[in-house]
């Protein structure tokens, strides 16, 4: 269904260019769900944005091939584009606060996607905007519809995004941290809601986290982004619980333990260093400065990926290496 090959985006200032997305390649099937892990600035929002052809003036696919459905993406018009945006391929934003106007009506919001690729009247679209509300659990589907999005809990702000996303039943849906805002009980919430939506509308689902605890039992298949790359590829249970890339098995130690104190919580231990600079990066491995497995190859040239085990891939010279 979704096809991405080679692809690169670069920003593009007064200063030095910004490499945000290196060499990505992966697919996504109908009906998968795909896990996109990484710590903030590792480029995952400007990957979801490149997909939709909804980069910043600055920025620029300098090469590679996105296609969805059999048919290529990068050099289609503006007007092409909106045929396609929210009727096929969806996007979940990660503040639905900002994505939101604050002076149109939520329900209004809705109809609007669906008055934008159907040709139904005013009358139609209002009544399917109220079902969607219901469907994704807004209650009093007749009060939510007129509220503004001020008088609404983050919660169900979050739910009138899901709603706008699922309104033309699209085939993909890529969600950009869609409960990185929410407290943990809203957030069950919403990640049930994706399972629910998912099962009835057989959609493909593009899943964006920082957290690897969201993807262990979500995702069909995790990618684990660095510095613009994906590093690691493979099932959530095989990646999460033997994960091959340095960087991965440090993501790994960072999932919060919330067990008492008293009965053993595991101290959490943090990537030693900093992320790096993106306008700046080496002709090598760029976790190589912050990794404790490192060899002297690492310095030298970026590593090439590989597939060690069956089904998981890695971008490294040592995986599973030991300091």
């Amino acid at each position: 269904m979704l096809q991405v090959r080679n692809l690169s985006v670069r920003y593009e200032g007064s200063g030095l260019p910004v490499a945000a997305v290196r060499d990505v390649s992966f697919d996504v099937s109908p009906g998968e769900v795909v896990g996109l892990l990484g710590e903030s600035g590792s480029g995952k929002t400007t990957l979801a944005a490149a997909l939709l052809q909804l980069l910043a003036p600055t920025a620029r696919i300098a090469n590679g091939s996105v296609r969805f459905m059999d048919r290529e993406l990068t050099g289609l018009s503006e007007r092409e584009l909106e045929r396609i945006r929210g009727a096929q391929l969806s996007l979940i934003f990660q503040e639905p606060a900002i994505s939101l106007s604050p002076v149109m009506r939520v329900g209004t919001q809705i109809a609007n996607v669906l008055r934008a690729h159907r040709t139904w009247n005013r009358a139609r679209c209002r009544n399917q905007a109220k079902t969607l509300m219901a469907e994704v659990g807004l209650l009093d589907s007749d009060r939510m519809y007129d509220a503004y999005p001020h008088e609404l809990s983050s919660g169900e702000k979050q739910r009138v995004v899901v709603a706008q996303a699922l309104a033309c039943e699209p085939a993909l849906v890529i969600a950009d941290e869609p409960t990185a805002n929410l407290d943990r009980a809203t957030e069950t919430q919403v990640l049930q809601l994706l399972k629910d939506m998912k099962a009835r509308f057989g959609l493909g689902l593009l899943f964006i986290t920082h957290n690897p605890a969201l993807v262990a039992g979500f995702a069909d298949r995790v990618m684990v982004m660095y510095a613009g790359q994906i590093v690691e590829q493979g099932p959530p249970a095989t990646v999460l619980q033997k994960p091959l890339h340095p960087y991965t098995m440090g993501l790994v130690r960072c999932i919060p333990d919330d067990r008492p104190a008293e009965s053993g919580r595991k101290t959490l231990l943090p990537i030693p260093g900093d992320p790096p600079d993106l306008a700046r990066l080496p002709n090598a491995c760029a976790f190589e400065d912050r990794c404790c497995s490192r060899l002297p190859i690492c310095a030298t040239r970026i590593p090439e990926v590989t597939q060690p085990t069956l089904g998981q891939s890695v971008r490294c010279f040592n995986p599973g290496g030991i300091p």
